[in-house]
């Protein structure tokens, strides 16, 4: 066996093969052509963030396994592509956890002390003492948007600070977070609170340009930003015009939209703005942990055919797989249509088997429903880490079986409890292709593929040919068509199957349609 090593790989990562008797070549970065030339030597690859794998990179693989990468983001892999070759992607969550958040209190302190512009000013050959006032942490109030495992890092270490510590997050309970010694509350109370507000979201619709004008405007005069998540969850013109009146005092930024940012991007040339080229988990300890903990994921893998923090891929035996694969697949989309539909925090998660399924091993069933769910809320959830995700946001996750399920032979349903109730969705596998045969008390058959139209409406004529006629209008082609109702003149609901992206716009325009109570664009 043979790995190649990417990106100046730590030493102690290379030990790790070598001591398990598997050869490893050692090289820098590589472009996507460069790796494609080469990929075919290797039954494994390792990277870190500079070498991309792209879908040209798997295109001609035959030899390859397994890819790795030294550390948690995976943006750099094809992850489909490797996935249709039957590689499996791993990558090492959690490593860089601590690092990360170090480096948002680093930055925090940085900030209200102004220790960069004073470095600065003291290599100048100045002595500006009374130009740098500072400002205490102690008693200030720290906001965290986003309290997972970077945001309680945070958290912990501005308490130590004797900093008071208030934190929004829609998938934490109040409960939890008081363990911690944190307060839960909502995003504008945050706002209104806080003196300085630090970032720890993935990168999602709803987190996209959160950092605007709008929300900048609820927050106290004189705050202090802190971005060490995601770049693009900050409008870069609204923080600039926001420094500018006063509203904002000083940022710190490790990520950028784009990175490396373009040069005449304005906020590098702001006196009150602290930044770092994305140094987050750029310490010594961070990547070698990641270098050892990614090098004994692949031996395992090569040499005992064990898979653990794969983000594409279940943790199960490999003879399993081709009976398990579609229902696999059908729990992971029936989870994504609850976390596609739901705008509230999941507080519990049933999962039935009914017939046939029952006699299978579940648990990876039930692990790919949490990933279909939680893909939603998170960029760090994969088949190895849901459960363990899920259990941080509070999820209860129950499993029932049944031996009947007539007229199917198998049914796998999942219901979601939420403050607002319960709902659920059932479905099975037909010709080995996920289908949906119930919303609610709803009957109703379709394939869960692709972008599909739901809408609820009342069941009176004319309401089907006005949605066809606007999509028409809209350039949106139907694939197909199935209703469902529980009695002639109630509520129903309608799965589209469409050719093209349904836009926010489109759908707010459909809302409006006479009949119409709900439409929303869902993909699998």
């Amino acid at each position: 066996m043979k790995v190649l090593a990417l990106d100046n790989l730590q030493q102690v990562g290379i030990d790790v093969f070598v001591k398990e008797g598997i050869e490893v070549d050692v090289k820098g970065k590589m472009t996507p052509e460069e790796l494609a030339a080469v990929i075919n030597k290797y039954d494994a690859v390792v990277v870190r963030g500079a070498t991309k794998a792209t879908a040209a990179t798997f295109e001609n693989a035959s030899r390859i396994k397994v890819i790795g990468r030294a550390g948690s983001g995976t943006d750099n892999i094809d992850k489909l592509a490797a996935t249709k070759k039957g590689v499996v992607v791993m990558n090492t969550p959690g490593g860089n956890t601590v690092t990360t958040g170090e480096h948002a209190i680093s930055m925090m302190m940085a900030l209200a002390r102004q220790i960069p512009q004073a470095t600065a000013s003291m290599k100048a050959g100045k002595w500006e003492k009374n130009k740098f006032m500072g400002t205490e942490l102690t008693d200030k109030v720290l906001g965290v948007v986003g309290l997972g495992a970077i945001g309680k890092v945070v958290a912990d270490r501005a308490l130590g600070l004797k900093m008071v510590v208030v934190a929004f997050d829609p998938y934490m309970s109040k409960e939890d977070a008081g363990r911690l010694g944190v307060e839960m509350v909502a995003l504008d109370e945050l706002y209104r609170r806080s003196d300085f507000i630090t970032y720890h979201t993935p990168l999602t619709p709803e987190t996209k340009g959160m950092v605007n004008a709008a929300n900048i405007a609820k927050m106290k005069d004189g705050v202090y930003l802190i971005n060490c998540a995601r770049g693009a969850i900050v409008n870069d013109a609204d923080l600039l015009a926001a420094l500018a009146s006063g509203k904002v005092r000083g940022a710190a930024l490790d990520v950028y939209a784009t990175e490396p940012p373009p040069p005449d991007l304005p906020l590098l040339a702001h006196p009150n703005v602290v930044l770092t080229p994305h140094l987050g988990a750029s310490t010594t300890e961070a990547q070698e942990k990641v270098a050892v903990l990614i090098a004994e994921q692949i031996c395992d893998f090569l040499k005992k055919g064990t898979i653990r923090n794969s983000v594409n891929f279940p943790s199960v035996a490999g003879e399993l797989l081709p009976t398990l694969k579609p229902f696999l697949s059908l729990g992971e989309r029936l989870g994504a249509f609850h976390g596609q539909q739901l705008a509230v925090p999941v507080k519990e998660l049933k999962v039935e088997y009914l017939g046939e399924v029952g006699k299978l091993s579940t648990a990876p069933i039930t692990i790919s429903v949490l990933k279909g769910l939680l893909q939603y809320q998170t960029e760090e959830v994969n088949l190895v880490n849901a459960r363990m995700v899920a259990e941080e946001r509070g999820i209860k996750v129950s499993e029932a079986k049944a031996q009947k399920c007539e007229p199917y032979a198998s049914l796998l349903k999942v219901t979601a409890v939420t403050d607002q109730g319960e709902s659920s969705v059932s479905g099975t596998v037909f010709g080995g292709a996920p289908k949906i045969v119930q919303i609610d008390a709803f009957a109703i058959e379709a394939e869960l593929s692709g972008g599909i139209l739901m809408l609820q409406n009342q069941d009176v004529p004319g309401v089907v040919g006005r949605v066809g006629t606007f999509l028409g209008e809209k350039g949106i082609n139907i694939a197909g068509l199935q209703l469902g109702r529980r009695e002639v003149g109630g509520t129903a609901v309608s799965l589209i199957n469409v050719d093209n992206v349904v836009p926010e716009n489109v759908l707010a325009q459909l809302r409006k349609l006479p009949n119409i109570t709900a439409a929303r664009y869902l993909v699998f």
